[in-house]
């Protein structure tokens, strides 16, 4: 090859600067039109799984009331689904498949109370804020309610 053709060569093998900002551009707008729709779907999944959550707590607590004779009381908790409390008898358990009571999706306590102001018992928590009330991901999950 001769010097004039290398020369040709050697100037077209890049891209300008002008070029790559206006690629960031476009990668920029459409990151900042699909992030928050999958962080919206995020939260939305979260709260999903609460409920399945919760849904499948109350299955368990459904068993150990049909081997006990009734469910276990505020003080007694949800571990007695996995550790058999002292006069219950008939427990059978453990009622979970995992040896654990599973922390709600945002990594907080379930909160149990039995007799529960609702039903024979509330299970429930209080979603992302963990405070009481709120809309979207916030919003409190329970037992007493269904998935809306």
């Amino acid at each position: 090859m001769n010097r004039k053709t290398k020369n040709i060569l050697r100037g077209r093998a890049g891209f300008t600067m002008i070029e790559i900002m206006v690629v960031m551009i476009i990668l920029g707008l459409l990151a900042a039109l699909v992030a928050p729709k999958m962080f919206g779907k995020l939260g939305k999944a979260k709260t999903n799984a609460a409920y399945s959550q919760i849904e499948s707590l109350g299955t368990a607590l459904d068993l150990f009331r049909l081997d006990v004779g009734r469910y276990p009381t505020t003080s007694e908790g949800l571990e007695a689904l996995i550790t058999q409390p002292s006069g219950a008898e008939e427990w059978n358990g453990p009622y979970l498949k995992k040896v654990e009571i599973p922390k709600d999706p945002w990594e907080k306590e379930y909160h149990y109370e039995s007799p529960g102001t609702h039903g024979d018992y509330d299970l429930y928590t209080f979603g992302a804020d963990n405070a009481d009330g709120g809309e979207g991901e916030n919003k409190d999950v329970v037992s007493w309610k269904g998935l809306k």
